[in-house]
């Protein structure tokens, strides 16, 4: 174990550390929480909008009319969440070299949209909304990225426009700005024009054909899966935040997968795919925080004997219901402990199995392309994940069972130490005071 455990320190935390420092992956995990409370605003509609049962208890025309009424929520942000993230990427990449940030956001987007075809069934000067949500998602990380390296390039050789002083401050940055975003601008309408010269005729077509179609394919398959799932838990096991290191890479490819399975659920067809943001947040992390520790507390208060595990039961069980699971990772402890690595590393891997296997067979709906809020409760959150359906809290319920009973031998052992070693704590201060 202790071999191991130095193999892993020795080659796996100089990645992480690499990974969780990168300012490309620390501007697109942060691009994405810009554009999180959009997301979860339009989720909250979506669902709203197909209530169980409410086709049957309104007419039909009026079920239409109640849709309607709610679509521009969802079609306002869920529709195009691309746009949200470029933004978001440019500003926060921007922001890391200590330039006016805003610019970075700005200058991103208008370069994804030079990149992006205008024309929808004939009619030019339209950019359907595909190509701002799922399909245009790798164009526009790439784009920010590339664009916000440009305008810092342009910035820090001085090519500005200088004004004098007195001019107020908005108008002379705006004008500070002016020659770096052109510049900037004029590459990517460089880059349009070349490639309308070649078969895949846009960017964006080349991106989705070459770049994004395989790695989607590649991240939503079960092996890609486990493997993520089990370095998150390696990572935190090391003190490291699993999920920003891994969701920053992952990330892309499962909000994509999330919003194929959103139209799908909207337009009624069958959902095209198991894994997706919601297949990881929802049944794995969604049941506890990270490694699915609810089922560690519930356990404590069943077998616990000990004073220390008890009150870490208590003081984790209320933030433990939200998906906050701080307390149990450094208060059982999880983090460096040899103790908790088998069922840490085992659980997680063998609940994405029983996951997988449930919506591939049928048993249970694949999500819905609904984003749930993380914070939501266990059982709350599978029904609403799944398009409100029962199966995906029963799925929930049996997964923490499943978990409880991984975990049960290895939490009674570190619960007889415990006890013990209390209870001659105890002993030896009676002794003394006698």
């Amino acid at each position: 174990m202790n071999k191991f455990m130095e193999f892993l320190e020795k080659f796996l935390l100089p990645i992480a550390d690499k990974l969780n420092n990168n300012r490309y992956l620390s501007a697109l995990r942060d691009g994405f929480m810009v554009a999180l409370p959009l997301i979860i605003f339009g989720s909250i509609f979506v669902v709203i909008a197909n209530f169980p049962f409410l086709d049957r208890l309104l007419s039909e025309d009026a079920f239409i009319a109640y849709q309607n009424a709610l679509g521009p929520a969802s079609a306002a942000t869920l529709s195009i969440m691309g746009t949200f993230v470029i933004i978001g990427i440019g500003y926060k990449l921007t922001e890391h070299y200590g330039l006016e940030a805003i610019y970075g956001g700005v200058v991103a987007f208008a370069a994804f949209l030079i990149l992006t075809p205008q024309i929808l069934e004939g009619v030019s000067g339209v950019i359907p909304t595909s190509s701002l949500g799922a399909q245009g998602m790798f164009l526009g990380i790439f784009t920010a990225f590339i664009s916000a390296e440009l305008y810092r390039f342009f910035v820090q050789k001085n090519w500005t426009i200088k004004m004098p002083d007195g001019v107020p401050d908005a108008v002379s940055k705006s004008f500070s700005a002016l020659i770096p975003i052109s510049l900037t601008l004029s590459v990517f309408l460089l880059i349009r024009i070349i490639f309308s010269y070649t078969p895949f005729d846009t960017v964006q077509n080349f991106i989705y054909t070459i770049i994004q179609e395989p790695l989607t394919a590649l991240g939503s398959g079960l092996p890609a899966t486990v493997i993520a799932v089990l370095l998150i838990q390696l990572f935190w096991f090391f003190g490291l935040h699993g999920q920003i290191v891994i969701n920053s890479v992952f990330d892309p490819i499962w909000y994509a997968l999330n919003d194929e399975n959103l139209h799908a659920f909207q337009a009624g067809t069958e959902l095209p795919n198991i894994v997706t943001k919601q297949f990881i947040d929802t049944f794995l992390v969604g049941m506890g925080g990270s490694g699915m520790t609810l089922a560690v507390i519930i356990l404590i208060f069943m077998i616990g004997r000990s004073r220390q595990l008890k009150e870490l039961g208590k003081l984790g069980a209320p933030a433990g219901i939200f998906n906050v699971n701080e307390p149990i990772i450094f208060g059982l402890p999880i983090i460096m402990n040899p103790l908790v690595i088998i069922p840490w590393l085992l659980a997680p891997v063998v609940i994405t199995f029983i996951t997988y296997f449930a919506m591939s067979t049928g048993l249970v709906p694949p999500p819905a392309g609904i984003i749930v809020p993380w914070t939501t409760p266990p059982l709350i959150s599978g029904f609403l994940a799944t398009g409100n359906a029962w199966q995906g809290a029963v799925l929930q319920a049996f997964n923490l069972l499943v978990v409880s009973i991984i975990w049960w031998p290895f939490l009674k052992i570190m619960d007889k130490n415990y006890y013990e070693s209390e209870q001659k704590a105890s002993k030896d201060t009676n002794e003394k005071a006698s």
